[in-house]
This record gives structure tokens, C-alpha cells and sequence, in this order.
């Protein structure tokens, strides 16, 4: 894997210029690496990719 693999252009509109209010409405990026799918969601969805015998 190359550092350049992570470059890409970002809106300047979409890099947070502090944190939310409520944590868990904080956004999140999610590749299903398997089909390369992209999904956005909120932080308050990060359990339903834990397994119970996760951590």
C-alpha cells in the first residue's frame, strides 16, 4: 500500500472546523472491502460492525 493511495480531493466545505455538538451525529465513511461499496453514516452506527467477540 502507497501513501499516494490516500490522496484525493476534499471540498473545503466538508473538513470539520471543530467538533459536533453531540459526538455520535460525528460522520463516518464506510468501505465494505469486499465490494469496494461506500456508505455514510453517523458514529452512532460503529457498533453494527463489531462482532459480540469483538474487543
Amino acid at each position: 500500500m502507497k501513501l499516494s493511495q490516500f490522496r484525493f480531493d476534499l471540498p473545503l466545505n466538508l473538513i470539520a472546523q471543530h467538533p459536533t455538538k453531540k459526538r455520535e451525529e460525528s460522520r463516518m465513511m464506510v468501505i465494505d472491502r469486499k465490494t469496494g461499496n461506500i456508505e455514510n453514516r453517523t458514529f452512532r452506527d460503529i457498533m453494527d460492525y463489531f462482532d459480540d467477540k469483538d474487543v
